[in-house]
């Protein structure tokens, strides 16, 4: 039989046992709780700001903060709302570098956002394949990979990124990979538990029947019926992921000067809060901080609106 009767009776199987994923929570169905939950709607708005921000960074900013040909050491650490000599208006002040903090940010969040996402996309396609392979092979290959899966989670984050970064050094694409490698096991981890269970399921047989390969089982059947944890899951890990850049950059293992991040605006100016020139640290700590609960209110959302045991 041709592979698209085999997925009609995929389809049929899976709305009598259990309902399908993309029957019971279509896309413009979440969008629509989405936007009715106040807080989701509050993420979203912000979100979105930030993004926009970064994006055209290079058009709002005043001046590159990080083409030395337009920084003046002599503008350093002057307060909000300070003017230059050549009448400039810095309306969130500077670093010690001269910097305009608010072309800083908008710098920093392209960096911290691209790290936060890509990390977060590539451990996801890993660890859901590792997992959807574990679950649907089972036996003994499926025991050796919750092994490796178990291993990784004992460690701390941090602790394996700071070891990697210790190993290759400084740049955007050495601390994804490091981040990578903490954030996949729990892709890995979320997506074998409904694996499990889907690949019982009557729709999991008839493709079986029908001598489909497994890829297609896989990644055309149960994968679908898998993707509301991992979305969840995957909203929660950018988030973690921009704030564990934060920290490494902060503790100056992340991100070199060249390569701004919000984290490595707050390291530059913590030196300096005592002494009174507290902006420094302040306003790219805000900005940090907004950016990681905007994602967090539309997770948070999320996981109540695709929640399966979730009235109506």
């Amino acid at each position: 039989m041709s592979e698209d009767k085999a997925t009609s009776i995929s389809v049929h199987a899976s709305s009598t046992g259990t309902k399908n994923v993309r029957s019971r929570a279509p896309i413009w169905k979440v969008l629509s709780a989405l936007v009715h939950d106040k807080l989701a709607l509050t993420g979203i708005i912000l979100l979105s700001i930030f993004v926009l921000a970064a994006v055209f960074a290079p058009l709002i900013a005043p001046q590159n903060p990080y083409d030395l040909a337009q920084l003046d050491i002599m503008d350093g650490r002057l307060a909000p709302g300070s003017q230059s000599m050549t009448g400039m208006t810095y309306l969130i002040g500077t670093d010690d570098q001269g910097r305009d903090l608010f072309s800083a940010i908008l710098y920093g969040l392209r960096t911290s956002i691209l790290v936060g996402v890509s990390s977060a996309a590539i451990a996801l396609i890993i660890g859901a394949s590792i997992g959807l392979a574990s679950a649907y092979i089972g036996g003994r290959t499926d025991a050796v990979l919750m092994r490796i899966v178990d291993i990784q989670l004992s460690f701390p984050a941090i602790l394996i990124a700071l070891i990697f970064l210790a190993i290759l050094g400084q740049g955007v694409d050495k601390i994804i990979l490091a981040l990578v490698v903490t954030q996949w096991a729990y892709y890995a981890r979320t997506i074998r538990g409904s694996a499990l269970v889907e690949r019982k399921r009557a729709y999991v047989d008839a493709a079986r029947s029908m001598a489909l390969k497994d890829r297609s089982i896989l990644f055309r059947h149960i994968l679908p019926n898998c993707l509301p944890p991992l979305i969840i899951v995957a909203t929660m890990r950018v988030a973690y992921g921009i704030m564990l850049e934060a920290t490494l950059s902060f503790l100056g293992i992340g991100l070199p000067v060249t390569e701004p991040s919000l984290g490595l605006l707050i390291s530059n100016g913590f030196e300096y809060m005592l002494s009174g020139d507290y902006w420094i640290s302040l306003f790219p700590g805000v900005a940090l901080l907004l950016l990681i609960v905007s994602i967090n209110l539309i997770g948070d959302a999320l996981r109540d609106i695709l929640n399966p045991r979730r009235e109506g």
